[in-house]
């Protein structure tokens, strides 16, 4: 990968080609940012160190962490420091989501469940993908929608730690799989039409509507899907 610095950070695009440059930086990263993830949650499952958490300890964490990394990502977006913190986020990201991985695993089908997600997921993003190439119209004012929409989920969720209810986790799985979509759609189209001119900051978001969309598949196909050993 070329992370061309100078060329990226902090200037309006406006030509084709920078747009195109931007959007494949972001591609690329996005792609390494799964290594991370996936080495992540391995040992997370190994060691079972998100699942000896309680429930509320591991949302501590969880949001400690992220807004966290997420904090410095923001600070070091235009310096060399962003790249690495960004892939210790999703090394991050993919520990804490080793606590529903490893409770799939222990149904019979479990690996099939997680593959099965995995698909769903990169079939959801390049769908996105190429609907963002194609639509003319600018997307920006989705933004403010889906972030509302987002933090009502992040509400509920909350809530449901306490309620224990399986219809209220359906249907924010439901939710959060239609939302964070719609998320890859605007933030992609975002970098194509320039309003987006820095990869680190276009790839954690892109990161994290798939990271949610995935652990929503990956929520429903356990409820739905999984059988018992």
């Amino acid at each position: 990968m070329n992370y061309d610095i100078q060329q990226v950070y902090g200037q309006a695009v406006t030509s084709p080609q920078e747009r195109n440059k931007v959007l494949r930086n972001t591609y690329w990263l996005l792609a390494l940012s799964m290594v991370p993830t996936v080495l992540g949650a391995w040992i997370g499952v190994a060691t079972g160190i998100a699942a000896a958490m309680s429930p509320m300890v591991s949302l501590v964490v969880f949001l400690g962490g992220a807004f966290g990394f997420m904090f410095a990502i923001e600070k070091t977006k235009n310096s060399s420091a962003g790249v690495p913190i960004l892939l210790g986020f999703t090394f991050f990201m993919g520990l804490m989501l080793s606590r529903m991985v490893g409770m799939v695993l222990g149904l019979a089908n479990g690996a099939g469940l997680i593959m099965m997600a995995f698909a769903g997921t990169g079939a959801i993003f390049l769908g996105m993908a190429m609907l963002s190439s194609v639509i003319k119209r600018d997307l920006s004012s989705m933004g403010k929608w889906l972030f509302i929409g987002a933090i009502m989920l992040l509400v509920a969720g909350i809530a449901n730690i306490f309620l224990k209810s399986p219809a209220l986790m359906i249907t924010l799985s439901v939710l959060a799989i239609g939302i964070f979509s719609a998320f890859i759609l605007h933030d992609l189209k975002r970098v194509q039409d320039g309003h987006e001119t820095n990869y680190i900051t276009a790839t954690l978001g892109v990161y994290l509507s798939l990271y949610n969309v995935f652990q929503s598949l990956l929520a429903l196909f356990g409820i739905f899907g999984g059988r018992d050993e």
